[in-house]
């Protein structure tokens, strides 16, 4: 009986917060996940609301949070494979309560709205392959132009700041990408636990990424790290070649995905480190 209590006392604070439904929240228990931020300091209060943006393949959904007044740096966020959920939304308002207009978007709009991952991160990989296998180059850059055209028209997007924008898992090439497709706009750039950010390839992000201006923030997964142990030097050759400011570090400990609350490999401490690395680089680069 005490554990249906906590069940249900935790499960109406994450409700009353609009974080999660009963369904999602018994799922994630089920598997173990975490699903709590830790508040901020002197948290701005803020508006929010689900939006649809018009793009060149048609109409995508949202979540876009703000400072309730004033204006703030614009920021992109490209979540991982399980895509737009109440994790991302969570990870965006704390962003947005930091001092950030953020727009958190459902790359496979084109397919499914959100949510397309029907049990979140505890959902099964191989189901969502085809979603991701639907996205390219083309896709990373047609978006990345409509949503960041979006945000600057937005009352509460500072015009006279430049826009952060941050991936993971596979949203790491999207942000690479995204400055690449804007480069006089984006002034950050951060990527956790990103796929595929080093190719063969001539377009590889980290090659497009390197002819841009922004700053960057590359936090690599010390299990991505052992089976790519080389993409974190050639990060750094590319980068230092380009004269272009990047952070980059193997975050020991850590296993792929270990950000989003929902990961069952979420690890709060590392976590928070990553979250402190990333309001360091918008401190900097989007002041």
């Amino acid at each position: 009986m005490c554990d249906q209590d906590h069940f249900e006392d935790d499960r109406q604070k994450y409700e009353s917060l609009g974080l999660v439904t009963r369904k999602q929240f018994g799922v994630m228990l089920g598997a173990g996940i975490s699903m709590m931020l830790p508040q901020v300091a002197n948290a701005a209060t803020v508006t929010e609301s689900e939006v649809t943006i018009t793009t060149p393949d048609g109409s995508a959904d949202a979540y876009f949070v703000h400072p309730a007044t004033g204006t703030a740096p614009g920021v992109l966020i490209w979540p991982d494979i399980f895509g737009l959920r109440p994790a991302f939304k969570q990870m965006g308002k704390r962003l947005a309560e930091s001092g950030y207009s953020v727009l958190v978007v459902n790359p496979f709009y084109r397919t499914k709205k959100a949510p397309t991952a029907e049990a979140g991160a505890a959902t099964n990989i191989q189901q969502l392959m085809p979603l991701a296998q639907g996205l390219n180059e083309t896709t990373h850059m047609t978006d990345a132009k409509a949503f960041v055209a979006w945000l600057d028209t937005q009352a509460s997007v500072a015009k006279n700041r430049k826009i952060g924008t941050q991936g993971y898992c596979m949203g790491g090439p999207i942000a690479f990408r995204t400055a690449a497709a804007v480069p006089g706009r984006v002034g950050a750039v951060a990527s956790f636990h990103g796929g595929g950010l080093v190719t063969a390839a001539e377009n590889s992000p980290h090659l497009q990424a390197s002819k841009t201006k922004a700053q960057f923030l590359v936090a690599i997964a010390a299990n991505d790290d052992s089976r790519a142990p080389t993409d974190k030097d050639k990060l750094k050759e590319t980068f230092a070649k380009a004269g272009v400011t990047a952070e980059i570090e193997v975050y020991e400990g850590s296993a792929h995905g270990w950000c989003p609350p929902d990961s069952s490999v979420y690890s709060e401490p590392l976590a928070e480190k990553a979250w402190a690395r990333l309001l360091a680089l918008y401190g900097k680069a989007l002041a």
